[in-house]
């Protein structure tokens, strides 16, 4: 201290005091109580509620304002969002971040970009070297040692590593180049590393939660430093992806879901809070492996597992409140219909791999028809694989087709076949099935195998969601080109090694002919002189832009429509110029763009159906979320 000058420890001292008292003023209704609210008062002079006017903060926009929450969509503590671009900010930890804990912290670290002035305010001198680069030639230079990388799991964990030490440099590198950075951060790289997750864990990236913890969860949740959570992303690892049972090894799922919500749909990183709920595993390899880092237990099921969910989602109420949304990512079938249909009515819970899956496939299904011809309820669609992705598309293709036909569920499920590992579902089956399969148990012969299933029903489009990998066989494919003139053929299992079939066998074999999509992206194919490009049917075109919806609106629950508004709003945007292309969903180079449309169309949705609590309704929906989202701009300091 003996260094400061007078007036350095003034402003120290009165900047301290400001956030404090914004601080407080977040928390005083919250776990810390009244009591300790009136402490920060007195701490600050009796100014808790003083609200950030100064240090350079604007108000929030009109319609901002209106709306009843900050820009951004998570709360404002420290003052950021009311700043414009150019106004620097206070770059907050537990005080003020300075010297090496300033380049520690991932949140206000800009590494080589701290102007001379930000290092002498903030005693970085010396501790960088002399040169300052800007954010844009940062990213060359990181983007230039991602490509020098020669495999994806390394490029993988490069970038975790950035996102650990910079965050705002990673979101920039992933914003500008998300069609390349995309399969690195998530699909089909991020199964790879959920496998070797024991041998190459560094630090924790979210809260585990485990059977340990029984009784506790609420104080397990509260550990977590930030307070103000928009969105929770929550696995318990028993099916991830088309890999199986992972375990607590599942983490790098919510952990790259949420790296998408930011970089894609623009959620601030602060709201958003992956977690892993550890209840063992039944992967004798991994309980084997000296590396693994969860119990090494069977998986708990029955009342011992339903009494720890049923605990975690009360405490997620209790410390975050009723306007988190939680979404529930790679539950095993037998649990994630059951979840989902649990707390639907009292939570505001989201399954991407039920809706979210079935929205991005509804969109890319009304974009190839819009050039095919028809709607919905004039064609048949046969599902490969009756788990929770096959009848979680089916179940929302059907209501689809009952609003816009004015059909009942029941005759709009008539235009919807599945086949499962047993065969095509019928009626003479409807003993020995799951309940969520009878639905689509039709009056039909039984029939053993995909092939014959094809040759009998005559569908416009196959959905493949079984996790079989290259089911979809030579004949397969001509059998659905000698149907139609323009096949459908989605191939929607993940990652690639899983994929019913490529995107060069669907062109190859159909002449040229099929509408492709695939859930893992393939390079584009070249038939008869013609460049295809094939589509990839990625759940990251909707969960993104459908979470910052519900957060800009404070929805207080998820109903079939906001869904069914958000898969409407991606097919929308798919042009002929895109469908020219082989294309039944928008590039996404402009997927910010997308989610900002997707958002819009879901928060409208919300406020009609009555279930938006963020009043009053902003006046243009689009310009809202644009402004909500979250950027990757360096801040300048003060």
């Amino acid at each position: 201290m003996l260094g400061l000058h007078r007036t350095s420890l003034a402003r120290i001292a009165s900047a301290t005091r400001e956030a404090l008292a914004r601080r407080c003023s977040s928390r005083s209704n919250s776990r810390i109580g009244s009591a300790r609210a009136a402490q920060c008062g007195a701490m600050t002079g009796g100014r808790s509620g003083e609200e950030g006017g100064k240090n350079g903060a604007v108000p929030p926009s009109s319609d901002a304002a209106m709306a009843g929450v900050a820009t951004g969509g998570v709360e404002d503590a420290y003052g950021e969002d009311r700043a414009t671009q150019d106004q620097p900010v206070t770059p907050w930890a537990v005080c003020i971040a300075s010297g090496h804990s300033l380049l520690r912290d991932p949140r206000h670290n800009k590494g080589m970009s701290f102007t001379e002035e930000e290092r002498d305010a903030h005693y970085l001198r010396g501790l960088l070297p002399p040169a300052v680069l800007p954010q844009e030639l940062q990213e060359k230079r990181l983007l230039q040692n991602v490509r020098e990388l020669e495999t994806p799991l390394h490029r993988y964990m490069f970038l975790v590593d950035l996102q650990e030490r910079n965050e705002r440099l990673f979101y920039k590198l992933m914003v500008d180049n998300v069609e390349e950075l995309l399969p690195v951060v998530y699909t089909p790289t991020v199964g790879e590393a959920c496998q070797k997750y024991g041998s190459i864990f560094r630090r924790p990236q979210g809260l585990y939660i485990s059977l340990k913890d029984k009784g506790r969860v609420l104080e397990v949740l509260r550990n977590w430093p930030e307070k103000s959570i928009q969105v929770i992303v929550v696995t318990d690892g028993e099916r991830i992806l088309g890999l199986g049972d992972l375990g607590c090894q599942g983490m790098g799922i919510p952990v790259g879901k949420l790296a998408l919500y930011t970089a894609l749909g623009g959620v601030r990183p602060s709201g958003a809070l992956p977690i892993t709920i550890d209840v063992g595993t039944n992967n004798e390899e991994l309980l084997n492996d000296e590396f693994y880092i969860g119990l090494r237990q069977r998986r708990a099921t029955g009342q011992e597992y339903t009494e720890l969910l049923d605990e975690f989602m009360a405490a997620v109420k209790q410390n975050y409140g009723s306007k988190t949304l939680v979404q529930f990512e790679d539950f095993a079938n037998h649990n994630a219909f059951t979840l989902l249909e649990k707390y639907k009515g009292t939570h505001l819970v989201f399954n991407d791999d039920i809706q979210g899956t079935a929205a991005v496939v509804l969109a890319g299904l009304i974009a190839g028809l819009k050039f095919v011809g028809g709607t919905l309820a004039d064609h048949k669609f046969l599902f490969f694989g009756a788990g929770e992705a096959g009848t979680g598309i089916a179940e929302l293709v059907a209501l689809e087709i009952s609003m816009q036909s004015h059909l009942s569920p029941e005759e709009a499920r008539k235009n919807i076949w599945l086949v499962d590992s047993k065969g095509l579902i019928v009626s003479s089956r409807k003993e020995s099935i799951q309940p969520f399969k009878k639905l689509y148990a039709h009056e039909h012969e039984p029939v053993k195998d995909l092939l014959s299933a094809i040759k009998d029903i005559k569908p416009t489009a196959l959905i493949g969601s079984a996790g079989v990998g290259q089911s979809f066989t030579k004949e397969v494919i001509e059998a659905m080109s000698s149907i139609n003139k323009r096949p459908i053929i989605l191939a929607l299992s993940n990652p690639t090694s899983k994929s019913e079939c490529t995107a060069e066998q669907a062109y190859s074999w159909s002449e040229g002919r099929a509408i492709f999509g695939s859930g893992s992206p393939f390079d584009p194919v070249k038939y008869n002189d013609k460049l295809f490009v094939p589509a990839q049917a990625n759940n990251a075109y909707i969960f993104p832009g459908f979470g910052l919806g519900v957060v800009i609106s404070g929805a207080i629950r998820v109903k079939d429509d906001m869904v069914l508004a958000a898969a409407e709003g991606l097919a929308e945007q798919v042009t002929s110029e895109h469908f020219d292309k082989g294309l039944i969903y928008p590039p996404f180079s402009s997927i910010r763009k997308i989610s900002a449309n997707i958002a819009a169309r879901v928060a409208a949705k919300a406020y009609d159906l009555g279930l938006a609590s963020h009043l009053p309704r902003p006046r243009d929906l689009v310009k809202y979320a644009e402004s909500c989202m979250y950027s990757p701009i360096y801040r300048s300091y003060k």
